[in-house]
This record gives structure tokens, sequence and C-alpha cells, in this order.
């Protein structure tokens, strides 16, 4: 694609950035339906995020996606912030207006939800009870989504419980079901009965140790998923999948949350396909 002066422009913020993978996503798309536009990756220094969204309407951007370790500290230099980005008091994705103004969301939780339902035929969230690994800011944007799909009850597991229990805590009044909060300890109590385990931790992680959890409580007709895909198939996947469960790995996230953005920065909505993920798996 060759660029016009009239290009639209969008990127992602993060520090470090050279692995980011939404260039290479966007990238496609831009390609794919043919459109003048660009996505940029900015490296932005911590003490930097602030001042770097608030010159995006003066650079002409029309928005940008945030990562790590942003998605908190840029809340203060928006003008204001979607419903969930508010509940999940994190944003990944700005939009900037046509009036200059500078309009946080997040669209993380959309993602996960979206792939599994694209991974998993048939999958509702009010099957029965979830279980999801881990306390920090991924499962946050997990727990409000599965809360908002249906999710009749979501049992939360983390090494240190006072973590877990925080996370409950703020979140817990603002969601439409209960939170119940385990010692690390009783993992095979949260996983009797089960119909969904989220793992929102980096065990499994390439350059990280696997995750220590037998799954022999856990029903075989459970959903099981990673949100990590570095390796696409993790251990934790891998145990699920050899006992007969079904399995979605955690690329589908990282494409199904970019798509919203997409469609504001450069005016069409696009797809996730087989073709768009072998296209960015090749990129890692």
């Amino acid at each position: 694609m060759i660029l016009s002066a009239k290009a639209r422009v969008a990127g992602v913020m993060g520090w470090p950035v050279a692995h980011s993978r939404s260039p290479r996503l966007h990238g496609w798309w831009l390609e794919r339906y043919g459109i003048d536009g660009a996505y940029v990756p900015m490296a932005v220094p911590p003490d930097g995020a602030a001042e770097a969204v608030r010159a995006l309407p003066k650079l002409g951007f029309r928005g940008a996606n945030v990562t790590v370790p942003h998605k908190e500290a840029v809340i203060a230099a928006l003008d204001r912030l979607d419903a969930t980005a508010r509940r999940i008091g994190a944003v990944n994705t700005i939009l900037v207006h046509e009036d200059g103004t500078l309009e946080g969301r997040n669209t993380d939780g959309f993602g996960f939800v979206e792939n599994l339902r694209a991974g998993a035929s048939g999958w509702t969230a009010a099957a029965g009870p979830a279980v999801v690994l881990g306390a920090g800011g991924a499962a946050r944007a997990v727990l409000v989504a599965l809360a908002d799909a249906g999710a009749p009850e979501i049992r939360l597991l983390n090494r240190t419980r006072e973590r877990a229990e925080r996370l409950a805590d703020e979140l817990g009044g603002g969601l439409a079901c209960p939170v119940r909060v385990l010692d690390w300890a009783a993992r095979a109590e949260a996983l009797d009965g089960a119909a969904l385990l989220v793992n929102t931790t980096t065990q499994g992680m390439a350059g990280h140790p696997p995750l220590d959890l037998a799954l022999d409580a856990l029903p075989r007709a459970a959903l099981v998923t990673d949100i990590v895909y570095t390796p696409l198939e993790t251990p934790l996947l891998r145990a699920a999948a050899a006992r007969g469960n079904p399995v979605v790995d955690g690329l589908g996230m990282l494409l199904h949350q970019a798509r919203p953005g997409f469609e504001a920065w450069f005016g069409r909505a696009p797809e996730v396909t087989a073709e768009l993920r072998r296209f960015v798996l090749e990129g890692g």
C-alpha cells in the first residue's frame, strides 16, 4: 500500500513494543481491504504515557491501542471512558473524536468471549460455573466479560489469595453473578462441576514454568482456554485435549479484541479468518 496525505493513522503504545503482533495484524487488514491507512508501533516509556496520549489529536491520529504497562496510566489523560473500561479500570483502545477529545475503551473482554464463541461451537457462558486462574489485569477483563455473558458463578483462584479477594471485592458489586474466591490448594474442588476453565496467569507461557494443575476433577465436557498464545498449545491445553476436553487457544483473543478499534479508526468492520491467524503466527 502507498499512503496518501489523507491516510488514516493509528498505532499501539507499549514499553517495550517491538514484540507486539498488533502492527502485523492491523497491517494485514489494511491491505486486505485496500484502506489508505497505517498502524504503527510506538515505544513509549512508562513516564511518558500521558504526554503521548495527549499528543495523538495534534499528530492527526485516529486513535491507538494501549498495552503493558500503560493500560491504567493513560486513564488520567483521557476525557472519558466507556462503561466497560470504567468497570475494569483499564484501557486498551483509545479513540480520537472529531473534536479532539479522547475516549478510552476496553475490548479485552470482548475479544475473550468472541474467541470462545468462534473456537467452540455452541459455547455459552450460561452453561455452568467458570473457573478463572489468576488475579491480574487480564483476569479483571475476563471476570467482567463472563459475568456480562451470563456465567452463573465464577470461581476465582490465585496463588496469593489476598489478591484474588481484593479483585473480587473491587468487581463483585458490579457483576451480575457471584465471584467465589478459593485457596490455590483447593484447585480440585474448584474444578468439580465447572463448565469452563480459564488460565490468565503466565504459567505455561514460553519462558515460564507450566501450570501446576491436575485436571482429574474437571468434567470432560468443560471448555478449557489459555489466554497466552506463545506457545499456541500450552501444556494446559495439551493436557486438556488429551483427556477429551474441548480447548481454545489464546491467539483469537488478540485477533478479536482488535476488531472494534480497527472499525472505529478505519471505517471497516474486519473479519478474523484462518488466513489471518496463519499470517499473524508467521510473524512470531
